[in-house]
């Protein structure tokens, strides 16, 4: 779903632990719209970048950058 959408795309992904909690900054390098999320560390880096494509996809579907 979500890659299917954003394939092709360029996208900077950036994890920044703070404590027991981790902030994932998520950009498009082409329109740069960017998102942040946040989450508990233990939920694994797979999970919160999969979180953060899923945000970034529906902010530039509600911008409609993409389709």
């Amino acid at each position: 779903m979500v890659k299917e959408v954003l394939h092709g795309r360029e996208i900077i992904i950036e994890f920044h632990p703070v404590g027991t909690y981790v902030k994932v900054s998520a950009m498009d390098v082409a329109t740069l719209t960017e998102i942040s999320i946040q989450g508990p560390a233990s939920a694994g880096q797979e999970l919160l970048k999969r979180n953060a494509l899923k945000r970034l996809e529906y902010v530039m579907k509600k911008k409609g950058l993409i389709s």
